[in-house]
This record gives C-alpha cells, sequence and structure tokens, in this order.
C-alpha cells in the first residue's frame, strides 16, 4: 500500500486564519477549537479584540493518525496584548500537546505556527530579532513545547540554512529568497518512526496571485 500523506490546508484559504484537514480516507474530528477563554488544555479562540474569532486549531482521526492542523497567533506587535496571548496560546498549545502525547499515538502536530526556530530559519535573524516570530520568549515556548518529544519533520530531512515556507508579498521576496521557516510538522515518537519524507513545495509560490505560504509536507509509512 502507498505511504500515507500527511497536509493540512492552509496555504491558498479564502478566510484569513482558516483551518482545514484533507483525506480520502474516513475522517473523525476529534477536537475543534471553540471561542471559549474557559477551556481547560485545549488551546481556545479568545482574541484580544473580542469581536474576532479565527479557527485556531482543529484536530481529527485519519485512520491509525491524529492530526491536528493549527494557526497559531502572529503576535505582533511585541508591546501589545497581542504578543502576550501569543506566550498564553503557546503554554496551552504545549498543555494539549502533553495530554496527547500520553496517548502514546501517531500524532502529528502541524500548520502555521508563527515561529521561526532558530536563525536559520530566517533570511535576516538581526533585523527580525525583536519580531514576534523570533522573540526569545516565543522561541522558548517552541523549544518547550518540541522538548515534550517531538520531532521537527523537515528539518530531519533538510538541516541546511535558508529552507523557507514563507516570503511576503512585499519588497520582492519572493524574487530575491527572502523567506522564513514558520510552518511546521511535529510529529511524535511514534510518528517520526513512521516518517519516510518531508518538503516544500515552493512550486505554487511561484504562481500567478499565489498565497505567501507554500505547502509545506511529510510523508508516514502504513503500518
Amino acid at each position: 500500500m502507498k505511504p500515507q500523506t500527511v497536509i493540512p490546508c492552509r496555504c491558498g484559504c479564502v478566510l484569513f486564519g482558516a483551518l482545514a484537514l484533507a483525506c480520502t480516507s474516513t475522517l473523525s474530528v476529534a477536537q475543534e477549537t471553540k471561542p471559549d477563554p474557559a477551556a481547560s488544555a485545549q488551546p481556545s479562540a479568545d482574541l484580544p479584540e473580542a469581536s474576532t474569532i479565527i479557527a485556531r486549531y482543529i484536530e481529527a482521526i485519519i485512520g491509525t493518525i491524529r492530526v491536528a492542523s493549527l494557526y497559531l497567533p502572529n503576535g505582533n506587535p511585541v508591546d501589545t496584548d497581542k504578543f502576550s496571548y501569543k506566550l498564553r496560546w503557546m503554554e496551552r498549545l504545549t498543555a494539549h500537546a502533553r495530554a496527547l502525547l500520553d496517548y502514546e499515538e501517531t500524532l502529528v502536530l502541524g500548520g502555521d505556527f508563527n515561529i521561526c526556530p532558530t536563525d536559520d530559519d530566517v533570511y535576516d535573524p538581526e533585523g527580525f530579532a525583536g519580531d514576534a516570530l523570533c522573540h526569545p520568549e516565543s522561541r522558548a515556548r517552541f523549544r518547550t513545547l518540541s522538548h515534550l518529544g517531538l520531532t521537527d519533520a523537515v528539518r530531519l530531512y533538510h538541516p541546511q540554512k535558508g529552507v523557507y515556507s514563507f516570503w511576503d508579498y512585499q519588497g520582492g521576496c519572493w524574487n530575491y529568497d527572502q523567506g522564513l521557516r514558520i510552518d511546521h510538522f511535529l510529529l511524535s515518537p511514534q510518528a517520526a518512526d513512521r516518517l519516510v519524507g518531508s518538503g516544500i513545495d515552493k512550486g505554487p509560490r511561484a504562481k500567478d496571485k499565489p498565497s505567501d505560504h507554500t505547502p509545506v509536507w511529510c510523508e508516514l509509512a502504513d503500518v
């Protein structure tokens, strides 16, 4: 049987921050973010702007794989409550991920994390040092999440600098390859054992009227 490919779909969505999961087999939704600040471990969709609701997290069972697609808050500007909200959201995501890992399942957390984990993931580390995508506090929380035992699927196969998933529309960023790697797959140990490939497909970003993100993919072997 052909290995199963898991791709969270955000690139090209009409609604800003919209999430989707697509598959060719039966899908069972396990969790979906609600605008409920009282939620416990699951990341909530409460925003600094109370009138704005953005879908940020959806989780489903697809065969033997638990897949979560997420859109993590951007957090800019850092001197506003948007940044503190981002940090709180990341803490809730970490708590939820910790609970999921207790199941010892094949778990994939994928989507737009709005985090450049290291300076290798941004074309201008100095220029982005104070940005919420590269801020030390953002990175520290991403490390805390990763250190639960999650594997960065893209980095496992592409450890070099200059591997990006996002290029701003302004300033000729695409033409000059001035990008950021902010879209990630984080895999549980069980998922990492099944990983047979990963990458970033730059083709869609080169098309007319593209998304500023391009698809990131990973492939897991069937069991």
